[in-house]
């Protein structure tokens, strides 16, 4: 076997265990029990594409869903990112990188009964294939079977994968929720069908028993469960027998909801405000948090001709008057993990680039100084009567952008801040029309940041194509291309430590916040439990 080695800093090791763990650390006094319903509140459902269907989703409140009902290949240590067995007891790696050969697990069945063989297994393959080419590869999984041809079944616990190219990333994507193994005949249905559970069925510890799009989910129980992986303390039956999701606009009925009893679990999208989280605190109840594996909350300036961060000395000075520091704190509180880089510090591969993101808003000043803006009367920068003036649009209004606005004034920069309509929100990118943008992508990899700066394969290859120039958009895809298309471990980390290094040093990504998935937790929950990708794992939970 073949183990993804986490690199990650000692100090984003002790900002993760300042800000939670991902022990079975809620409650845990007593032995655990038997019954009882669990009440989720989470953030809303998508509004424009709800969807329960592991292959197609990408929202993480349905992947924290389906984690719960549909078990994968191989399972992701979240302390280690070690990738582990679960459906599969051990898998090869050809030397040349193009099969994976995964052996099966015996007596496992999906939750009709049908039994989970290495045939169900390549008809999955053969399933996701299908839908990456019936959405026109708009089906989130389309991300994790880069290169993936097909499988073949060596015998009824023997299943092979091809690829067309090596693929590093392909390992850990059988650990994820997109690639989860379901019931095979749920591909005969349309995508659009399976979006709403038609079909859909996994070999969980829970059953998928309804999902009514923007209303709530609801797991019951599995019966004769027994092959959870080794992450778990409890591999057999839930001991819950329902869970209850449902989908709360407000953060501060969320919260209420918790500190009253009406819930037992706070699911925020954004992290808790330090005041809510007092509140949750002070009535007895815990605040579980595990920063999001993936891409941080990052800025891509549009570096075309005609737009002020094509000028590498303005993207210099502009890093050095974001204080990082400062910004995480006051949005989110004094114990909020600062953001060390492009990736989030429990992504396997991280490399701390703090140093390069320190606050210097005397160096950002003397960076513009010698690039010829001038300060103005008016607090802004100038050069040849044009003011130093970038353009931020949002989808949004936020306190975010405007507490960076504020940090930019300080050296001369006008951020200007405006909200899109609907019609701009779908073309401002292909466009161009913009010096500022900002996205991330959760994944306990961090092959996912080619999704965002790679062209070849980039969700929006206009984004792709403006963060960089041409040549740094070729040396970006050769660092990629060093660090996944190997099978060599070593070769994998280096490269990446050097794409990371080399993003920060030309100014094409700007990071701005960890992002950070957390939770509240009453006290009457016990065996709270985050996954590698910061989803909800239920198997330890019990109820007072």
């Amino acid at each position: 076997m073949r183990y993804l080695r986490p690199i990650i800093a000692a100090a984003a090791v002790l900002a993760l265990a300042a800000c939670g763990g991902n022990a079975a650390s809620s409650g845990g006094n007593g032995s655990p029990k038997a019954g009882g319903t669990l009440k989720v509140s989470f953030w809303p459902d998508n509004p424009t594409f709800s969807c329960i269907d592991p292959f197609q989703v990408y929202w993480i409140e349905s992947r924290t869903i389906i984690r719960n009902y549909a078990d994968s290949l191989t399972d992701q240590d979240p302390k280690t990112g070690k990738i582990v067995p679960w459906l599969a007891t051990k898998w090869e790696i050809s030397p040349d990188g193009l099969t994976y050969t995964f052996h099966l697990r015996d007596g496992v069945t999906f939750a009709n009964g049908k039994k989970l063989d290495a045939q169900a297994v390549a008809d999955n393959a053969t399933g996701w294939i299908a839908t990456v080419k019936a959405t026109n590869g708009a089906a989130y999984g389309s991300s994790y079977i880069q290169g993936l041809t097909g499988a073949t079944v060596t015998d009824p616990a023997t299943v092979v994968f091809h690829l067309s190219k090596p693929n590093s990333s392909f390992l850990q994507a059988t650990s994820t929720t997109n690639l989860a193994i379901t019931d095979p005949a749920e591909f005969a249905e349309t995508p659009a069908d399976r979006c709403t559970g038609k079909g859909v069925v996994g070999s969980g510890q829970f059953v998928l028993d309804h999902y009514t799009a923007k209303v709530e989910t609801v797991l019951t129980k599995r019966a004769g469960y027994a092959w959870g992986s080794s992450t778990s303390t409890n591999t057999g039956e839930a001991r819950l027998e329902k869970v209850i999701f449902n989908y709360v606009a407000e953060d501060s009925v969320r919260t209420g909801n918790l500190i009253s009893g009406a819930t037992d679990i706070a699911w925020p999208r954004n992290p808790f405000s330090p005041q809510d989280e007092q509140l949750i605190s002070k009535s007895g109840d815990t605040v579980e948090a595990r920063s999001l594996p993936g891409v941080s909350l990052t800025l891509f300036g549009n570096t075309s001709a005609g737009h002020p961060l094509a000028d590498p000395v303005l993207r210099k000075a502009f890093s050095k008057a974001i204080d990082v520091k400062t910004y995480a704190t006051t949005l989110f509180g004094a114990n909020y993990p600062i953001v060390q880089g492009p990736f989030n510090s429990t992504t396997p591969y991280f490399k701390s680039e703090a140093a390069k993101l320190a606050y210097d808003p005397d160096g950002a000043g003397k960076e513009l100084e010698a690039g010829g803006w001038v300060l103005g009367a008016d607090g802004y920068r100038a050069k040849n009567g044009v003011q130093l003036a970038i353009d931020y649009p949002l989808t949004t209004f936020n306190s975010g952008a405007e507490l960076l606005q504020a940090q930019l004034k300080k050296v001369g920069i006008n951020l200007k801040l405006r909200t899109l309509t609907t019609a701009q929100i779908a073309t401002y990118l292909k466009e161009g029309s913009y010096d500022l943008t900002s996205t991330y992508f959760t994944r306990a990899d961090p092959g996912a940041l080619q999704f965002i700066i790679n062209p070849a394969v980039a969700n929006s290859k206009a984004l792709a194509t403006q963060a960089a120039a041409p040549e740094q958009t070729a040396q970006i895809q050769a660092l990629f291309a060093k660090a996944i298309e190997t099978t060599d471990e070593k070769q994998t980390e280096q490269a990446y430590g050097e794409l990371q290094d080399y993003l920060i040093d030309q100014g094409i990504t700007f990071p701005l916040n960890e992002r950070v998935q957390k939770a509240g937790v009453s006290d009457k929950v016990h065996g709270f439990a985050f996954t590698s990708e910061s989803f909800l794992k239920l198997n330890d939970v019990w109820k007072d």
